[in-house]
C-alpha cells in the first residue's frame, strides 16, 4: 500500500516538477569569468542565479538584461551574456569581422562583462532570439551575493544609433 501511494506521488510529481522548471524556471550555477564583475566576481566565488523562462515567453527582451541562451557555436551548451543590442540597434563590435553592425530583425548582440575574456556575439555574431532560453532574474547563491540583477549596459557598450 506504501509503495503504491509512493509511486503515485512520483508518476504525478515528475511531470508537474517537469513542466514548473520548463516554464516558470530554475536555479543555474553561472561557471567561468566571462560575466565578471557582475557574475562570479572573483574566482573564489560561484553565483547561481534564478533563470526566469516565463517572462522571455512573449521574446520580453530589452537592453542590459541578462540572459541565458543555446550557444551558437555548440548547440548542447548553455551560455549567460548580456544583452548589448537589439534588432535595429548599430552596434560598435569588438574584434568582429566587421566594426559596426546593425542587429537584423529576430536577432541580439550579446556580450560578457568581462571584455575579451568572453565567447559572445564578438566572436558568432548576432544571436537569433530563437536561442533563448531566459532571463537572469537575481543571484540566489552564495547568501552573501544575494540580489536582484540590473538590467544595465555598461559603459561604452550603448549601441551608436542610442541617444
Amino acid at each position: 500500500m506504501k509503495f503504491t501511494l509512493v509511486l503515485k506521488s512520483v508518476l504525478v510529481g515528475i511531470p508537474i516538477g517537469i513542466t514548473f522548471f520548463d516554464t516558470v524556471g530554475y536555479v543555474a550555477r553561472v561557471e567561468g569569468i566571462s560575466m565578471q564583475p557582475s557574475l562570479n566576481p572573483n574566482s573564489s566565488i560561484t553565483d547561481y542565479v534564478l533563470l526566469n523562462r516565463w517572462c522571455i515567453r512573449s521574446f520580453d527582451i530589452s537592453r542590459g538584461d541578462i540572459i541565458s541562451l543555446v550557444s551558437p557555436k555548440d548547440p548542447d551548451q548553455t551560455i549567460i551574456k548580456r544583452v548589448v543590442g537589439v534588432e535595429g540597434d548599430i552596434i560598435s563590435t569588438i574584434s568582429y569581422k566587421r566594426p559596426f553592425i546593425r542587429v537584423p530583425e529576430g536577432h541580439i548582440w550579446v556580450e560578457g562583462d568581462h571584455t575579451g575574456h568572453s565567447m559572445d556575439s564578438n566572436s558568432f555574431g548576432p544571436v537569433a532570439l530563437g536561442l533563448v532560453t531566459a532571463k537572469a532574474q537575481c543571484i540566489v547563491w552564495p547568501p552573501s551575493r544575494w540580489q536582484s540583477i540590473k538590467s544595465e549596459i555598461l559603459e561604452g557598450r550603448k549601441p551608436v544609433n542610442m541617444k
